[in-house]
């Protein structure tokens, strides 16, 4: 905790270290390096996906354990990037149970979040953001396909952050500048709050030097949370001064037609890799959210795919569910094709970009919560395999989250149920 004394000089240090900003990796800065001999590593990034309807389990998890397991139906999609992932069984998040409304703590944790008084906690990547600090114009980004106004990602104090499903709207938010006047209005904004800041936190001040202890270390707490407001304030304001990365890609069109989910998680995978190709940000959130949509446009399938989903026991509509994973897993294997094709010096971007992908079902005929199907690609990771846990007492989900905070170069054991890393996932 800074002395309340020295929190202000922080503005000045920010402003002096607005100007070396991360850039993009580019082949230059290694080619400047190599000649001292020190060749900076590009950075690592986080792409987290949940699917909110489960996955059929048959058509997901291997037999076989280890390395020399067989592909099933689902992990064939990516056959192209078998020693790129690893797919995972026998993985839950203790006492996180409530069916559907679990998808709110599949990257927190948080128990029972159908009891009342749910107060959720902070998710993966708001974690990752908040050690990381503001590195990239958007420390992260929360989307979505499908509607619904949920979120994968909580912050600190366990309140949503807004998801946006548009693709427009994010891509004029990553690539479209404002003319000379609307930036000036947006800097104007900004310092409006950071002034508003300053004169909160004299007056908290004052507040302090009458407090008793216990009141204390609450306002210690809420100062913390100022001042990262404060920080995100100055650093919103530097890259408002900065151009934004151009890209040879139309500002994509909005298909908000309900069944067409292929259409619309593609378009929001591709502005998720573009987001990360152009180091816009390192830390992506993506909620799939297919509970209340019409059937998916589709060629075979005639059902809504919630209401297939609780009638998988039936071998049509296990058939019908099946077409619309498939083709879900179809979008994710584009995705990591479009990683693994972009060069970062002598590894790929898929290597230095983590992508998990699972669900918060792990039945959802049954609205069950336990043997999650998890699958994890890129990152650098010794990869290959299939990690069996056992699917009676499984093995904590979060552990895997330790893991990757730890890829992410974040010094932590621990996040929400996790108390190290993941068994078997060492580092390649």
């Amino acid at each position: 905790m800074m002395p309340l004394q020295h929190a202000l000089n922080r503005r000045g240090f920010l402003r002096s270290a607005g100007a070396c900003l991360t850039l993009p990796w580019l082949d230059c800065l290694a080619e400047r390096a190599s000649a001292s001999d020190r060749e900076p590593a590009p950075p690592r990034r986080m792409i987290a996906i949940m699917t909110d309807l489960g996955i059929v389990p048959e058509y997901f998890f291997p037999e076989q354990s280890g390395r020399d397991f067989k592909l099933t139906p689902y992990l064939n999609v990516l056959a192209e990037h078998r020693d790129q992932f690893t797919v995972f069984s026998g993985l839950s998040h203790p006492e996180v149970t409530g069916g559907h409304q679990t998808d709110l703590c599949f990257l927190t944790g948080a128990p029972h979040p159908r009891k009342p008084g749910f107060k959720n906690t902070i998710s993966l990547d708001q974690y990752a953001a908040l050690i990381q600090g503001p590195v990239t114009r958007f420390p992260s980004l929360t989307l979505r396909v499908g509607p619904s106004n949920k979120s994968l990602s909580f912050s600190a104090d366990g309140v949503a952050i807004p998801s946006e499903f548009r693709p427009s709207s994010i891509y004029r938010q990553l690539f479209l500048q404002g003319s000379p006047r609307e930036v000036e209005a947006q800097i104007a904004r900004l310092r409006e709050g950071q002034s508003l800041m300053d004169q909160f936190e004299g007056r908290l001040q004052t507040l302090e030097r009458k407090a008793g202890k216990r009141d204390r270390q609450r306002l210690d707490q809420f100062l913390t949370s100022v001042r990262e407001v404060e920080q995100r304030l100055e650093a919103s304001e530097a890259w408002e001064q900065k151009p934004k990365p151009e890209v040879d890609v139309e500002m994509p069109k909005d298909n908000l037609d309900p069944t067409a989910l292929v259409e619309r998680t593609r378009a929001i995978y591709d502005l998720s890799r573009l987001a990360i190709e152009t180091d816009s940000t390192r830390l992506i959130t993506i909620f799939v959210t297919q509970q209340f949509n019409p059937k998916v446009d589709l060629p075979g399938v005639e059902m809504p795919h919630h209401a297939l989903t609780h009638q998988m026991s039936i071998e049509e509509s296990r058939e019908q569910l099946r077409l619309v994973e498939e083709a879900q897993f179809k979008e994710l294997n584009r995705l990591l094709t479009g990683l693994q094709g972009v060069s970062e010096g002598s590894a790929s971007m898929l290597d230095q970009t983590m992508v998990l992908y699972g669900s918060n079902l792990g039945n959802a005929s049954r609205h069950d919560t336990t043997n999650l199907p998890v699958l994890l690609a890129g990152g650098g990771f010794r990869h290959g395999q299939h990690l069996a846990f056992s699917r009676e007492n499984n093995y904590p989900l979060a552990n895997l989250y330790v893991s990757m905070l730890q890829r992410m170069g974040i010094e932590t054991d621990r996040f929400s149920t996790g108390t190290g890393t993941m068994t078997g996932l060492d580092f390649a």
